[in-house]
């Protein structure tokens, strides 16, 4: 396989580890791609801690950690695919995905899926801007 010189992986202790063969995101062209968090603690793996508006926050904080790591922010997001178990959860992730956005408004999708993993119920990926980096 070809060496990919400008496309970089991210990886953070922040955020839940890949259990499988892939990145936690993926930066290029000004872009980072973020693989699908879940509501798992980075530490504990286990089954997700606490009601819906505990399993939106910690997916968001894992998404965020993502972000970081890869030099962009909640605030810089252009695309939020969120995958739910139950459409009947919608109002009240969307109540907590508003708060936690606040004015920001990327695109959005939001896809009912089968169960996932341990109990969660909901998966996000996104796509964020990267700050630009100095040259020089």
């Amino acid at each position: 396989m070809t060496e990919n010189r400008d496309i970089r992986s991210v990886a953070t202790s922040d955020a839940p580890t890949p259990a499988g063969h892939y990145s936690q995101a993926v930066v290029h062209a000004g872009a980072v791609w973020v693989a699908g968090q879940m509501p798992f603690d980075p530490v504990n793996r286990e089954a997700p801690l606490g009601d819906v508006e505990a399993q939106v926050r910690r997916t968001f904080a894992n998404v965020e950690a993502v972000l970081i790591a890869a030099g962009s922010s909640l605030d810089r997001l252009l695309q939020v695919t969120i995958f739910v178990t139950d459409p009947e959860l919608w109002g009240e992730i969307n109540r907590v995905y508003a708060d936690i956005l606040g004015d920001h408004r990327p695109a959005r999708a939001v896809i009912p899926c089968g169960p996932l993993k341990r109990g969660a119920v909901l998966e996000v990926t996104a796509v964020a801007a990267v700050a630009a980096v100095a040259v020089g």
